[in-house]
């Protein structure tokens, strides 16, 4: 009887440990079901359905990091960061030994622009295996968005330690080191850079305004061609190189490169701003310079492009050509313009009082000061804000105003 009672009792635990076994199974089972539905959501682009999934998956096994890690991933490609990044810190610390979720979490915190928050984690990332240069990189340019430029310096040199082939590091190098005004090494970076990427834009941008800097003009020229002939259909850039030729006595040249840049970009404002400009500077020496000037700046002016400063300049252009009433009146739309050129106030005030307008003369340049403050030429200006008021006959404000010169004044 004791003998029979044991057997059953075996025979029971047997068949319990059996169903507890296959109910693992089934769970294991149904655990990767959801993770292969999950990922077939994912790749169709159905990411609610693959959330479904992986939440279904992380039900079954609470522990499974990939489980964790992939729903994360499904999170960002939505645009659901908070949710991302709770899920891949979950997976990081379900697995610390995994770099997958670390270097998610850092991307994820980078797109919040938490760039400290982001850069601990490269570098925790980086602490578990330091052979990633795409990791070293993404941790300075964290480290420079936060403003850390040494750190970030720090971390490019092994970044460039590791690979020195990628321009994405020597792009970002040449960026601190300019601001830490160590222009000839940055310019040996972005010099790097483009050696490596022909066509990276930003850095050939960052060149030419460091050879401008070092008074270096064959070689911004160089540079602005290239970005003008990578980018045809950007009128900014095409603006650059002609302004950039104009600029460095080539003027006939800056007309050709502006006139091609009307047939090829639909912007074409800022390019008959630039030519106005460029015709403006040509006209001592052409007979034909003004009047080409006035018809560019004039295709802009009588549109919504016409800015603040393009105005000032069409103003100038016609006093050039004898014409005051019509510059004062442009010149007065421009110090209405916003954002307003503190120039357009100055040459306002000039024309106003060459047309006897002192009150509109004075006016003018006592607007140009609330915007530039006490500049280099407020005693010449004050002092011709106190002669107004007098030929205005109003003694107190021209009393007022040469006290101010006078306060001023080097003693």
């Amino acid at each position: 009887m004791k003998r029979a009672l044991v057997l059953m009792l075996f025979l029971a635990l047997i068949g319990v440990g059996g169903a507890i076994t296959y109910q693992s199974a089934a769970r294991e089972q149904q655990y990767r079901v959801l993770l292969s539905r999950g990922d077939l959501a994912l790749r169709d682009g159905q990411t609610f359905g693959a959330i479904e999934a992986f939440s279904g998956a992380i039900g079954l096994r609470p522990e499974s990091m990939l489980a964790h890690l992939r729903r994360g991933e499904t999170y960002r490609q939505r645009g659901d960061l908070d949710a991302a990044a709770r899920d891949f810190r979950k997976a990081a610390a379900l697995d610390p030994s995994a770099t997958r979720p670390l270097e998610a979490l850092g991307d994820v915190l980078y797109r919040r622009q938490r760039f400290k928050g982001a850069a601990d984690v490269y570098q925790s990332r980086l602490g578990l295996d330091d052979r990633s240069e795409h990791v070293a990189y993404r941790l300075a340019l964290a480290r420079y968005r936060d403003g850390d430029v040494d750190a970030a310096l720090a971390a490019l040199a092994h970044a460039l330690r590791l690979s020195d082939r990628l321009p994405d590091p020597y792009y970002l190098l040449g960026l601190c080191l300019r601001d830490k005004r160590r222009l000839p090494e940055a310019v040996k970076a972005f010099e790097t850079a483009v050696t490596h990427a022909p066509a990276m834009v930003p850095a050939r941008e960052e060149l030419a305004e460091l050879y401008r800097s070092l008074g270096r003009s064959t070689d911004e020229l160089e540079q602005l061609q290239y970005i003008a002939l990578l980018d045809r259909a950007n009128a900014e850039r095409q603006v650059a190189l002609g302004l950039a030729q104009a600029r460095n006595g080539h003027g006939e040249l800056a007309v050709l490169t502006l006139g091609s840049a009307l047939e090829t970009t639909s912007n074409q404002a800022p390019i008959y701003a630039a030519l106005g400009r460029v015709w403006l500077e040509m006209a001592p020496a052409r007979s034909d310079a003004l009047s080409k000037a006035l018809e560019a700046l004039e295709r802009v002016t009588s549109t919504a492009a016409g800015t603040s400063d393009v105005m000032t300049l069409y103003g100038r252009a016609l006093l050039k050509a004898n014409q005051p009433e019509a510059a004062e009146r442009v010149l007065q739309q421009a110090t209405d313009r916003y954002p307003v050129d503190p120039e357009a106030f100055l040459a306002y005030a000039d024309v106003a009082e060459s047309q006897d307008h002192l009150a509109a003369a004075r006016a003018a340049l006592i607007g140009y000061g609330s915007l530039v403050g006490s500049d280099g030429g407020f005693i010449a200006r004050a002092t011709r804000i106190a002669q107004l008021s007098l030929r205005l006959d109003d003694p107190a404000a021209a009393t007022l105003w040469f006290q101010r010169a006078a306060d001023v004044a080097p003693h």
